[in-house]
């Protein structure tokens, strides 16, 4: 496949269509992952990948969640990543993370170098713009998928009123509180369209790599309300920033919360702009 920055990418996949291939993918796959035969080399783009470098090694690293609090994800998501992701990080020449705080994540927990870390943010879909419908309704938003650091629980009982929840089911047994309108996941149009008509979008994570929820937020003109000292709080200095353990100052940010200057951060064609210089580098 040949990109619009005339760099040819061969793709490379192991569907884990079930958690027996999620499974056989960890332990068979990803550690004996090479580039192809007469390719530069290869780019791995979450912290899945070799454990030891058998050409010039890109990977992309969106958080450390699962070594920061391994007791949100499942027992063998825990235990693989705590015995893999630091090999892998060590094994890559080059090491993408998609925020600052990301940055500041690899070299604490993992010692990472600083010299071979470059930082490339993500971007938000074309979809994602102040211009166009909005949903009707007196509502407060959150989007995230339903697990422990989205912090769920807290942010129903901080919103007085009509809490719509957009996100997929995940893990942990995470459900939806009972006094939420829980809409499951939607397309980009229909996400596109609840930012615009809600009275903000709560995203008091409790950890993220980098929140792209707020990036979208943003791109749409809806107030923000998120966690203080987060990689959200780079995105959104002007956002209301509240400690997200604290039920009374998530309540106290959706009152302050005030519609932003729709802002669009980096494009995809910058993402890949960024990454094609990270190849270069190596190549």
């Amino acid at each position: 496949m040949r990109t619009h920055l005339d760099a040819e990418v061969v793709e490379l996949s192991f569907p884990a269509t079930s958690r027996l291939r999620s499974v056989a993918a960890d332990l068979a796959w990803y550690p004996r992952l090479r580039a192809p035969s007469g390719a530069d080399l290869l780019h791995c783009p979450t912290f899945r990948g070799p454990l030891r470098a058998r050409g010039p090694l890109v990977v992309t690293v969106h958080d450390l969640a699962v070594l920061r609090h391994p007791e949100w994800f499942n027992r063998w998501t825990a235990g693989y990543s705590r015995f893999a992701v630091p090999r892998v990080v060590a094994a890559a020449d080059r090491v993408i993370a998609v925020s600052e705080f990301t940055q500041r994540e690899l070299a604490s927990l993992l010692g990472a170098p600083e010299e071979k870390i470059r930082v490339v943010p993500n971007a938000v879909e074309d979809a994602f713009t102040p211009a166009g419908d909005s949903a009707e309704g007196d509502y407060v938003l959150a989007v995230g998928t339903l697990e422990p650091r989205k912090n769920l629980a807290r942010i129903a009982a901080a919103v007085d009123g009509e809490l719509r929840v957009v996100g997929a089911r995940g893990w942990r047994g995470v459900d939806p509180p009972a006094n939420v309108a829980w809409l499951g996941e939607v397309p980009d149009a229909e996400l596109a369209r609840l930012y615009r008509g809600a009275r903000c979008l709560v995203y008091a994570s409790l950890y993220e790599g980098f929140g792209i929820p707020v990036a979208e937020a943003l791109a749409c003109g809806c107030p923000v309300v998120t966690s203080v000292g987060s990689p959200m709080a780079e995105l959104a200095p002007d956002a209301a920033l509240v400690d997200p353990h604290d039920v009374g100052s998530i309540r106290d940010g959706i009152a302050r919360a005030t519609r932003l200057e729709p802002r669009r951060g980096a494009s995809w064609s910058d993402v890949a702009t960024a990454t094609l210089a990270v190849y270069r580098e190596l190549a």
